[in-house]
């Protein structure tokens, strides 16, 4: 069983962001890439492992410092092996302060058949401060051909201002899964799921503009998207029977909304593209 930590926070440098912190211990490693012009400082976050299996532990605390503006991308998907059945436990901490921008960009966790994951997420978001993160679940390697039909998924978010619990939000898919994958009322056949979650002060007013970017009107194809505004909190979702199609939109939005709020290139890491 591993039980890894990864802890990195920025600070602002007369202007500019530098890394102030950085721990890690395996199976996490954070590497630093040359990035292109006009983006934030940028971690990324590798699971040297290659996956995770039941039993494992990760802590990954990601902190900006007023005024910085940082961000960390995923290396690669993360696999949730089969589990014999502990869970595999993971806690994120993402914390802005005043003045800052955070990204948090995963890419998928996938999980295969009779793996166990329990997850939580933190977003503490100071006021004056901007946060943009993301989570996408596959369930099976469905280009493969495989399914998933037992397991456990739980994921939490809490979003959290001036210290109040201002949204919260779970999903559980438990060993009922083909039920539940197949009802209309579950997932309706969908083997993707992802969100989106930007908390700021001016959440509300960017609500438009993501709806703009969002497909107009019922989609044949089977992807469902929606988006919504909770105070200081914009949440958009994805369901889609489609993993690549999902990714591909869930990867179009984020670059053009970025691009929109904070006038940062309207573009994905080069890692997304591999």
């Amino acid at each position: 069983m591993a039980s890894g930590r990864a802890e990195i926070e920025f600070v602002d440098a007369g202007g500019r962001t530098r890394l102030a912190r950085l721990y890690q211990s395996d199976p996490l490693r954070i590497l630093f890439p040359n990035t292109g012009p006009g983006e934030p400082e940028t971690g990324t976050l590798v699971t040297t492992s290659g996956g995770l299996v039941g039993g494992d532990k990760l802590s990954i605390k990601v902190r900006c410092g007023a005024g910085a503006v940082g961000r960390i991308v995923g290396q690669a998907a993360e696999k949730i092996y089969r589990s014999a059945g502990d869970d595999v436990r993971i806690e994120m901490s993402l914390t802005a302060e005043p003045g800052s921008w955070l990204e948090w960009l995963p890419q998928e966790t996938i999980i295969f058949d009779a793996a166990r994951l329990r997850r939580r997420t933190v977003l503490e978001v100071a006021p004056g401060a901007r946060l943009l993160a993301g989570e996408i679940i596959v369930l099976g390697r469905t280009a493969m051909g495989e399914s998933v039909n037992g397991g456990l998924v739980h994921e939490a978010w809490d979003v959290r201002r001036d210290n109040r619990l201002v949204w919260a939000d779970a999903v559980h898919l438990d060993d009922d899964l083909p039920a539940t994958l197949a009802a209309n009322a579950g997932l309706n056949g969908a083997h993707a799921f992802a969100s989106i979650v930007f908390v700021g002060d001016d959440a509300a007013s960017a609500l438009p503009f993501a709806r703009e970017l969002l497909p107009a009107g019922a989609d044949p194809t089977g992807l469902c998207v929606g988006a919504t505004c909770v105070g200081d909190v914009l949440i958009v979702r994805w369901l889609d029977r489609d993993a690549r199609r999902l990714r591909d939109a869930y990867g179009k939005f984020w670059a053009e909304f970025r691009h929109r709020v904070a006038d940062f290139p309207a573009a994905m890491p080069r890692l997304w593209a591999i």
